[in-house]
């Protein structure tokens, strides 16, 4: 069951993933799919609760499931990582904000929050991030004139 980013219920999520066994699960199968005992095996957690905690990822859509066949016996229910989501949240004290964003904006969030970093540290008085900002400020002009070459070369 594979849902849309679009149709997520953002408590449910945050829910879901506020629990830290919950999280090593997503660790693992980042790596590659795995099945309860396999899961079970590596966290050291029984396979009743693992079973609870891949129902509960499944049903908010951050895990899909398919059977695969074995050699011997039933095909065994593999767990899966099933859509990228980038959640941005923001606390300050002019705002609290936690959004789903799209990969475009995650991009676009994670350099934005990359330079505010650098700010920081330049601030303090941090040579090297003044350099990590020129190198930074040479990449992004490179990707400038790059989308400026596609415009002129396939005008809309």
């Amino acid at each position: 069951m594979t849902r849309n980013i679009d149709n997520m219920d953002m408590e449910a999520l945050l829910d879901v993933m506020g629990c830290r066994t919950r999280r090593e699960i997503i660790n693992l199968l980042r790596e590659e799919p795995r099945f309860v005992s396999q899961i079970s095996k590596e966290l050291q957690i029984g396979q009743k609760a693992i079973i609870e905690h891949l129902r509960a990822m499944e049903e908010v859509g951050i895990l899909d499931s398919f059977f695969k066949k074995i050699e011997r016996g039933r095909p065994r229910k593999y767990y899966n990582i099933s859509n990228d989501i980038h959640l941005s949240v923001i606390i300050n004290k002019n705002t609290f904000k936690v959004d789903l964003i799209e990969e475009d904006e995650a991009f676009f969030t994670s350099e934005c929050s990359r330079l505010m970093k650098i700010e920081t540290r330049i601030k303090k008085g941090d040579e090297k991030a003044a350099e990590e900002l020129k190198e930074l400020i040479r990449v992004y002009e490179s990707l400038k004139r790059k989308a400026e070459k596609m415009l002129k070369e396939n005008p809309l």
